[in-house]
């Protein structure tokens, strides 16, 4: 079995469903994870789906993702626009990483067009709410399939 990919969610995500649902929509991060691991397991793969408020714990699962995931799909949240620190590990981890929003970043505040998780990441897929979750699926299994490169 190959190694899973890693769904990583940052701070607030925990609140889907009754945080600003007319941003985010009302499905709960259980019916996004439900969504996403059917999607990858109708293309033969596992997610290791995870949340955390922690900036530190997104940290050591991203490390922890260098040996045992064969990619990174991340929703930093709010992280996405503050954490150099986010940046390094993925870096570090030398695995695929799709940068994932719910909701279009560009159509809201100026500090959330910058991303320091952009510049580690294959792609971006954003303003799809839960969708955007089985289509980073997608785009991860061609990367790990090798019919889309992983860098560039």
């Amino acid at each position: 079995m190959p190694k899973p990919i890693f769904v990583l969610n940052g701070p607030n995500l925990n609140l889907l469903g009754v945080r600003e649902p007319a941003i985010y929509g009302a499905e709960t991060l259980s019916d996004v994870r439900r969504r996403t691991e059917a999607r990858a397991k109708s293309l033969g793969l596992d997610v290791d789906f995870r949340q955390s408020n922690s900036e530190g714990q997104l940290v050591d699962w991203i490390q922890e993702a260098r040996e045992k995931a064969c990619g990174i799909i991340l929703n930093a949240g709010a992280y996405t626009h503050t954490s150099v620190a986010i940046l390094d590990a993925l870096t570090a981890a030398e695995k695929p990483v799709i940068e994932l929003h719910l909701s279009n970043v560009f159509r809201r505040e100026g500090f959330r067009h910058h991303s320091y998780v952009s510049p580690a990441a294959q792609g971006v897929i954003c303003g799809f709410g839960g969708k955007g979750y089985e289509l980073a699926v997608e785009a991860m299994a061609d990367i790990v399939a090798g019919r889309q490169a992983a860098k560039g």
